[in-house]
């Protein structure tokens, strides 16, 4: 014989689902979920509904006369006061409040929290797709970062109506066939440069998304992973403003090396926007003289990280004359021929001492000295390491390796084309300083958004979900910048302000939230006021 029964779950985002589960016997054959609460109210309100399901006609939450409605309103969830909803109740029925009957709650809604996500997606232009379908994807995912076919609870439980998982896959293919990431793109450079005022520089990095597919074809592959993965990966190539508003992603196979991935992209976003004039920020993994040509004769300028194997030959005269010693921030320039034959080219070249950096190099050079030391002295295996030198039989530190790394220590390089007239060394490093704008965006991408890991298998479905993907990402940063707090911050403070939706004499009637101080600050900060 069946049996059925209220459950309460705790969900992945904190809230609590209550469900009504039908089991036969020991199997469980049916979950029906009625909602999911984010406070206390919302689970008695939810767990209330869940029980008439149960029982059609009983336990109803009779609100009867107005005065009574409102307190019991007020007492449940704290929506509105007494007078607020005689006068909603009034606009509503077109008569007095005080009417007679009965109400009851059928349901909240996140309202508060979707008017500010659509209002968003509408300044930064996305809604030029006129595609509601993938507004819904781009936003529930904001909401709360899950699979497609999981966004559709998301979005009921707001109190949005979901679209069918068919409509999903389909909007999933126009997304491919109408270039959704172009037009998305074109929208958010237009509003970087309202921003920012100019589109002269962009910061470029790269990252992985690893599948938890095992199988590789033609785009996962397995390759270099920063975390020392062995799972199939796609690189994805990013380019933010120097505040970490995405202007444009790309996917390529995931064996790709990352200092190939660069020209490619910059061509593109060129040939895309029209923009001629461009200064690009990379860090030194895009270091290559090959590189830097090919960026100099397409005719962008660019910042880059230099390795500091050759600083000692660079800076010779500061070290003959001044030993190993630096002011604080001391800023020098030397000029170095980067690459061979004909490729060779002269590169000015920007260091930077600084006095926190050398007491963290010395003690990293003083883990890699002990660590040589034990495997001398016979206290270790025998394994490569930096100041180890092996002579036949004989292991021992190596001193002028040892020497060169002290004499370098708070030093770091950059690389540029750029003249001292256009930009001076310290605007070099401040400028390649912003960089880490594209690693905040990189963890917001991988954490908040949990782009990864990708469960599709066809590159036309894992190309849109980069696509929703990085128009959620836009949306984050952009709402970030506005209400000086992190997007997990904002919706975890504006989802739990529900509106209530009570049906009174057979007509729904939806009460308006009572705003805590706390959404109140955070909606005036959004809306500028």
């Amino acid at each position: 014989m069946a049996s059925r029964f209220v459950r309460k779950v705790r969900t992945a985002s904190g809230a609590v689902a209550v469900q009504i589960v039908t089991r036969q016997g020991r199997v469980v054959v049916d979950v029906d979920h009625i909602g999911s609460a984010h406070t206390d109210a919302e689970l008695a309100l939810l767990v209330q509904t869940a029980r008439e399901h149960l029982s059609p006609g009983q336990e109803t939450l009779d609100l009867g006369p107005l005065e009574r409605r409102c307190e019991r309103v007020d007492d449940v969830a704290d929506w509105t006061t007494s007078t607020e909803l005689g006068g909603a109740v009034e606009a509503s029925y077109g008569r007095p409040a005080m009417v007679a009957g009965g109400g009851q709650v059928v349901g909240t809604e996140a309202l508060i929290l979707w008017d500010v996500l659509t209002g968003a997606y509408a300044q930064l232009g996305f809604d030029v797709l006129g595609d509601e379908v993938f507004r819904d994807l781009v936003l529930g995912r904001i909401v709360e970062p899950t699979s497609k076919a999981d966004t559709i609870r998301v979005l009921d439980e707001i109190g949005v109506a979901a679209p069918g998982l068919n409509t999903i896959y389909r909007c999933l293919k126009r997304c491919q066939e109408r270039d959704y990431r172009g037009q998305l793109a074109t929208a958010a450079l237009a509003h970087s440069v309202r921003t920012t005022g100019t589109s002269a520089l962009i910061m470029y990095d790269c990252t992985t998304l690893h599948f938890e597919n095992a199988d590789e074809d033609d785009l996962r592959r397995v390759g270099m992973s920063k975390e020392h993965r062995v799972d199939p990966q796609a690189q994805v190539g990013l380019l933010v403003d120097p505040g970490g508003f995405p202007l444009e992603v790309h996917l390529f196979e995931g064996n790709k090396a990352e200092t190939t991935t660069l020209i490619p992209v910059l061509t593109q976003f060129q040939q895309r926007h029209g923009v001629t004039d461009m200064v690009v920020v990379a860090d030194a993994g895009m270091l290559s003289a090959s590189n830097l040509n090919a960026l100099e004769d397409a005719g962008f300028s660019f910042i880059v990280g230099s390795r500091l194997t050759k600083a000692p030959y660079d800076l010779a005269e500061h070290f003959e004359r001044h030993g190993n010693y630096f002011t604080d921030s001391q800023v020098l320039e030397s000029n170095r021929v980067m690459g061979t034959g004909s490729a060779a080219r002269s590169r000015r070249i920007v260091y930077q001492w600084s006095f926190k950096r050398q007491k963290r190099d010395d003690r990293n050079i003083n883990k890699m000295i002990e660590k040589a030391e034990k495997i001398a002295t016979g206290q270790a295996p025998l394994k490569k390491t930096r100041f180890l030198k092996v002579t036949g039989a004989t292991k021992e530190l190596d001193q002028a390796t040892i020497d060169r790394a002290r004499q370098l220590a708070g030093l770091k390089g950059y690389v540029t084309n750029l003249s001292v007239e256009a930009m001076d060394g310290a605007a070099v490093i401040a400028a390649y300083h912003d960089l880490w704008q594209v690693e905040a965006s990189f963890r917001m991408t991988k954490n908040d958004l949990r782009a990864r890991p990708v469960f599709h298998r066809q590159r036309e479905a894992i190309e849109a979900h980069l696509t929703v993907v990085f128009a959620a990402l836009a949306l984050s940063r952009h709402l970030q910048e506005r209400a000086g707090m992190s997007i997990k911050k904002i919706v975890q403070t504006l989802r739990p302000v529900r509106s209530a939706k009570v049906e009174i004499n057979g007509e729904q009637l939806v009460l308006p939230p009572k705003l805590p101080d706390r959404a109140k600050e955070l909606l005036e900060a959004i809306n500028g006021h």
